[in-house]
């Protein structure tokens, strides 16, 4: 039997739209960005201009949005990324772009596993349980790798509740803000006016609010698992940028109204982490905040699930594609996940972590700060390769659709995320907070992972063509 076929394949039918718009939110972690991200938009960026910097993002996802999603039907049913790029662009760029895509979710997942160390070991710390903070990411791990070995069904039921917990909270204290008339300045559409948003600083802004997208792509990955994907899959991913665009413009928004426009820059820069938390204690008492606290965590926990299933299908697909141990496909006889991937790529977080904690790296400042810029840079990068690869692939035979699908809307977001891509590089100090030489090198990396892919690509054309004929083609 020949690698990449036979009976290792994911569940068809097994999950349907609420599961994959949970996914996805849940990886956008909407606690996590509202009450982590946004207040250093809000005070290194465009101040009150933020709710209108999602607008704009959002904007531009939907219009990335329009070429994916179009292309869906005529791509095989898993692999996400990699299988569009192959199927646009070929398989050097095809593979070129599943290495960085891998970076990305790998980097993200280190990053997301250091700051869910850092608020477990503090609320433990209040308990009297002090352990360093390694603890604390390994014992998530465990947690996420066990859940992920379940049906995927179990992870969104798990998802839903979480990020439906999160949503209430801050629904609350944005309902509570317009109940009390808002702040200072009553409320207004600042936030959304152009001349809040079309300031100074919007590139700052732009770079920690795409960061809050990063994982849309999931509804593409779950695509072998999902009930008529054909039109489960695109109304996932519209529902998913639209949802996540106007939940965290109106939270953003609702801020903005609370400290006023002319102060809520100066209010971040004063407490970044009691930004969304201060105004909570003040409209709906402590009880919320702690409250709050804890939601954070799960937020992150779910966070986590979301992108380890996630990277698990990113495995699963090069392993039957035969570039990678052909093992990592196996799918579990009982729950229909693709738990082997799950495992190895466990090991490779325990490591990554490991070396952190071995060199006393500090877990916000460092692990944090330096891999979500990294995974920020290289999700932009493999955005762009995407949109790309749809021109190219509906320029050979366009199945009908009308251009705006096929060539403007796929021309404009390519131009944007390009665009996006520079913004992210240029900010890198900022974003991290350090001026460090292997920070630099990021987008050396990121270039470096795609032209490492597209090589590697040559060498198996070369030594093992029957492997390369196969490529982006294992799961038609």
């Amino acid at each position: 039997m020949e690698k990449g076929q036979g009976e290792n394949r994911l569940q068809a039918n097994s999950i349907g739209l609420a599961h994959i718009v949970f996914f996805v939110v849940a990886a956008a972690a909407p606690m996590t960005a509202v009450v982590g991200a946004t207040p250093p938009a809000f005070a290194f960026g465009n101040g009150a201009g933020v709710p209108g910097a999602f607008i704009l993002a959002g904007i531009l996802y939907l219009i990335f949005s329009a070429g994916f999603t179009a292309m869906t039907r005529h791509v095989p049913r898993a692999g996400a990324f990699y299988t569009y790029i192959t199927r646009g662009l070929g398989s050097p760029a095809g593979l070129g772009g599943a290495l960085t895509a891998l970076l990305a979710y790998f980097a993200i997942q280190i990053a997301v596993f250091a700051l869910f160390a850092v608020f477990v070991s503090g609320f433990a710390a209040s308990l009297g349980l002090d352990l360093p903070w390694w603890v604390w990411a390994f014992a998530g791990l465990a947690a996420v790798v066990l859940l992920g070995r379940r049906h995927i069904s179990v992870s969104g039921h798990i998802l839903g509740v979480c990020m439906i917990a999160e949503l209430v909270i801050l629904l609350v204290l944005d309902i509570a803000i317009l109940a009390h008339g808002g702040g200072p300045d009553g409320i207004s559409a600042a936030g959304f006016r152009p001349s809040d948003v079309l300031v100074p600083g919007l590139g700052v802004t732009m770079v920690f609010v795409l960061g809050s997208y990063v994982g849309f792509e999931a509804t593409a990955i779950f695509g072998e698992e999902a009930s008529n994907p054909d039109r489960t899959i695109p109304r996932a991913t519209y529902t998913a940028v639209i949802l996540i665009t106007a939940f965290y413009a109106f939270s953003t928004w609702s801020i903005v109204q609370y400290y006023g426009p002319e102060n809520a820059q100066a209010a971040a820069a004063a407490s970044l982490e009691g930004f969304y938390f201060n105004a909570m204690e003040a409209l709906l008492g402590g009880w919320v905040v702690k409250l709050a606290y804890i939601l954070l965590i799960t937020s992150l926990f779910a966070c986590l699930l979301s992108f380890h299933n996630t990277l698990n299908r990113y495995l699963y697909a090069l392993g039957h594609e035969g570039l990678i141990w052909a093992h990592v496909a196996k799918v579990h006889q009982d729950h229909g996940s693709p738990h082997v991937a799950g495992l190895v790529q466990a090991a490779l977080v325990v490591s990554i972590l490991g070396l952190f904690a071995l060199f006393g790296a500090d877990p916000y400042g460092v692990v944090f700060s330096w891999m979500s810029a990294l995974a920020v840079l290289s999700i932009v990068a493999v955005q762009t390769m995407v949109s790309t690869a749809v021109i190219a692939f509906f320029r050979r035979d366009s199945f009908g659709r009308s251009p705006l699908v096929t060539l403007v809307a796929p021309a404009l977001a390519t131009a944007g995320l390009a665009a996006a891509f520079c913004l992210v590089w240029s900010n890198l100090p900022m974003l991290t907070g350090s001026e460090n030489p292997a920070v630099r090198a990021f987008p050396v990396i990121v270039l470096g992972t795609a032209a490492s892919g597209w090589l590697l690509a040559l060498r198996i054309k070369r030594l093992q063509p029957e492997i390369y004929a196969r490529l982006g083609q294992a799961f038609d």
